[in-house]
């Protein structure tokens, strides 16, 4: 298989689009922004597979305008790392050429799904971090920015108050509400859901599409975890495990608490059960059982086959999620 052939089928496919802006405990004074914000992807989104488009470009328009949106922690408006910075990671993988770019721990790019797509088209390597990142982006005619401009005050309050119930040792339930404790260090911390740490979190944006040639694709985009160590890189930009599109299984991503999600390579685990036989519904519920059962991990994820069948699954308290096809388009928080 190289990077210019497509895998595609030479049928006509139903147009089909899927995003999520993220599955955490969303408190109902969020809800309707979350809502807003996810429609407005879709509408963006499907607008491109509606005039024929193709799956890649859909997904990086429904993902930059969740990155414009300050509802979710990817582009501006993101959680703060401990040193009080926003470090961006993004990935956008093309199923019909298994091409794929990726993005990490970048300071100075407005939408890093963008710069992956640069990644994706115009370099032989699929991952930049850093500075290098910022620099593959730079010489390919992206502006970069001052990292303030993408901080927002209501972020620095933020990450004083995690900081500040980090020291006092009390645990994260930002995923899980109270159920159930995640396998993964807090990096932020909050008592539990109540007035006022509901205010404390936002997460990971994604979308998965395919176009009317029967190609798919993915792209997944985050801010990280409130408080996280500088130069921390979790699933959402990592291929197989927050994202990846294949036009032989399945394109998928995922949001949740990275750490569990990189360990069981949860994305590319749930694409093979669709090309094993799995239908992408019970596969999307699937993933997410494993990923509690084995690591006691929160999450969502969004799965769209070849076929146009998806699934869409969640162990959190809700999670954003919205369906474009020509029949119309539909949200919700909860499955």
């Amino acid at each position: 298989m190289y990077y210019h052939e497509q895998v595609i089928s030479h049928s006509s496919h139903v147009p089909t689009l899927l995003v999520h802006g993220g599955a955490w405990a969303i408190p109902a004074a969020e809800t309707r922004a979350h809502e807003a914000g996810v429609h407005s992807a879709l509408e963006a989104g499907f607008g491109v597979l509606s005039r024929g488009g193709s799956a890649l470009d859909a997904v990086e328009a429904a993902v930059v305008v969740l990155e414009n949106d300050h509802t979710f922690d990817a582009g501006r408006g993101s959680f703060l790392t401990s040193d009080g910075r926003v470090q961006l990671d993004a990935l956008l993988m093309d199923g019909g050429r298994m091409k794929a770019g990726g993005v990490a721990c970048v300071e100075r790019i407005q939408n890093p799904i963008l710069a992956a797509r640069l990644v994706l088209e115009r370099s032989p390597h699929v991952y930049f971090v850093g500075a290098g990142a910022e620099a593959f982006a730079a010489s390919h005619g992206m502006p970069l920015i001052d990292n303030c401009a993408l901080v927002l005050e209501r972020e620095r309050a933020r990450l004083t108050m995690a900081q500040s119930r980090q020291a006092a040792g009390l645990a994260d339930e930002t995923f899980s509400g109270r159920i159930d404790r995640d396998d993964k260090s807090p990096e932020t911390a909050a008592e539990d859901i109540d007035a006022e740490s509901t205010q404390l979190s936002h997460d990971t944006v994604g979308a998965v599409a395919l176009d009317v040639h029967g190609n798919l694709a993915a792209g997944t985009s985050t801010g990280g975890t409130l408080n996280k160590t500088p130069g921390r890189v979790g699933d959402s930009s990592l291929i197989g495990c927050g994202c990846y599109a294949d036009n032989a299984s399945a394109a998928v991503s995922l949001t949740g608490w990275g750490e569990p999600i990189m360990k069981l390579v949860l994305g590319k685990w749930a694409t093979d059960r669709v090309a094993a036989g799995s239908a992408p519904e019970f596969a999307a519920r699937e993933a997410i059982s494993y990923l509690f059962n084995r690591l006691g991990g929160h999450g969502g994820i969004i799965l769209l086959g070849p076929d146009g069948r998806f699934g869409i699954a969640h162990n959190t308290p809700a999670m954003a999620w919205g369906l474009a096809t020509p029949a119309g388009l539909e949200s919700g928080l909860t499955i």
